[in-house]
């Protein structure tokens, strides 16, 4: 086909319009690009993105936020920082990182403590937390604790053989302590035979399986603390209650004899049978959108009878249907007696317990009416058990969301509740010798080999043609 003068010149223009347009295009695409961005995490696990703990707690923090990072002129170090409060900044626009290079204001790194190179400060509201390394946990802890509207403090009893939240035996409960103090929770712990006065700022009081009775002065103690309003959890242990029987009767809590065995968990895998199991939760505040099994190994069931003053009791943790209170050895092969006062399944082992009460209305200003007196309600937990936070037995299922759950509630966060703990991705991968014998064998060898005798297979039969 001949082509014409007139009809070249068309291409031509037809050319130059399509160049123009593809370049006001691209121009406009990298324009909108600095105003706008769009990113997607296809990382295993999603390890560049948020977790859903984190954005909780980042929603609960109106207001700006300054993350003030104190790293040397060092690419790498400022990059990985820069990187990980990026995560938090495309959530909350607000929170904002500013870097501070310490060799250039020695004395304020003096006075701020500063001791690592990119350590992380972060101010929310004139209070400030310090980040040793910038890695997703420390940063939601120390937001979590900033989100504290005030300090809580969580104290212990001791003195008993009581679990410590400072220990680190197996029945201790040390580990869930220091989880406790990454959100920002004061602990203390109180001997009431040394020191018989419960602080007025404890927010709540633990009582964690004594193994040595109470003097009737420290159990008086307790229940003129519970008298006056204040929250408990009392982690209980079957058998003897060790002097505590009052403050059972004062809250209207029995414990059944004998120890709560589960039939269920031989289909979980585990051959213990004193180990109950809770799947399924009634509705409540603890529990609301709680849906993880929870493990109770050795726990005391208990019922709701007598008197309880004002006190609302519900209930709070239940085993399941193949469970009973095995009044007799456990050992050998055991079976669900009536005769012997044992009672069958689903059984409570944990109650929690309101009611409303005045807190005390401040003092009115001069000529100023006098402030409306608010309510405020009082709770208490109390379980069967108190093995499912001990250092041995926090990770099973859900233990330690639930014990998360339990304290938020008792001192009165409730917004805090069903944030679960960040725990460390898991990125290794285990192969056995063989295994990895295999894949060496595989990719070094056999595979190479394939290539070059595919490559030169096709190069024959091309010279043969």
């Amino acid at each position: 086909m001949k082509i014409s003068p007139r009809t070249h010149l068309h291409i031509r223009l037809q050319n130059l319009a399509f160049t123009l347009l593809f370049l006001a295009v691209a121009g406009l695409l990298g324009w909108l690009s600095t105003r706008y961005s769009a990113q997607f995490d296809w990382t295993a696990g999603g390890r560049m993105t948020l977790s859903e703990a984190s954005r909780k707690v980042l929603d609960m923090l109106p207001g700006p936020v300054k993350v003030t990072a104190y790293a040397r002129e060092e690419k790498a170090l400022r990059s990985r920082i820069t990187d990980h409060v990026a995560k938090f900044s495309r959530h909350k626009p607000d929170l904002t990182l500013q870097f501070v290079n310490p060799d250039t204001q020695p004395d304020k790194i003096r006075e701020l403590g500063i001791s690592v190179d990119g350590e992380l400060m972060v101010d929310y509201r004139n209070r400030s937390e310090r980040v040793p390394d910038a890695t997703e946990t420390n940063l939601a802890n120390a937001l979590q604790r900033l989100a504290h509207a005030r300090e809580q403090h969580v104290v212990f009893l001791e003195g008993h053989g009581d679990r410590s939240p400072k220990g680190h035996a197996n029945h201790d409960l040390g580990q869930f302590g220091d989880e406790l103090g990454r959100k920002g929770i004061n602990l203390g712990m109180i001997n009431l035979a040394v020191t018989p006065d419960i602080p007025d700022n404890t927010d709540l009081l633990v009582i964690a399986g004594p193994n040595v009775n109470l003097l009737a002065g420290e159990v008086k103690l307790i229940q003129d603390y519970v008298s006056r309003g204040g929250n408990l959890l009392w982690l209980a242990e079957p058998g003897d209650l060790h002097g505590l029987a009052p403050l059972a009767q004062q809250l209207g809590v029995q414990f059944l004899p004998g120890l709560v065995v589960d039939a269920s968990t031989q289909l979980f895998g585990i051959d213990d049978p004193t180990f109950a199991l809770v799947a399924e939760y009634p509705p409540h505040a603890v529990t609301m959108g709680f849906d993880a099994m929870t493990l109770f190994p050795k726990a005391a069931a208990m019922t709701a009878e007598g008197e309880s003053g004002d006190f609302e009791r519900n209930v709070l943790l239940s085993t399941l249907r193949r469970s009973w209170t095995e009044t007799g050895p456990v050992e050998g092969k055991i079976q669900f007696d009536a005769d012997r006062g044992e009672h069958e399944g689903p059984l409570t082992i944990g109650y929690s317990l309101t009611r409303p009460i005045e807190r005390p209305a401040p003092a009115a200003a001069e000529g100023q009416p006098k402030p409306e007196q608010k309510p405020k309600e009082q709770r208490i937990v109390v379980t069967g058990d108190g093995d499912f936070l001990a250092n041995s037995f926090l990770g099973n299922g859900g233990n330690l969301e639930l014990g998360l759950n339990v304290i938020h509630w008792l001192t009165e966060n409730d917004q805090f509740i069903n944030i679960p703990a960040k725990t460390a991705r898991d990125r290794s991968l285990n192969l056995s010798d063989l295994a990895a014998s295999l894949i060496g064998l595989g990719y070094l060898i056999l595979l190479p080999v394939a290539l070059i005798a595919t490559g030169a297979t096709i190069w024959f039969k091309r010279r043969r043609r």
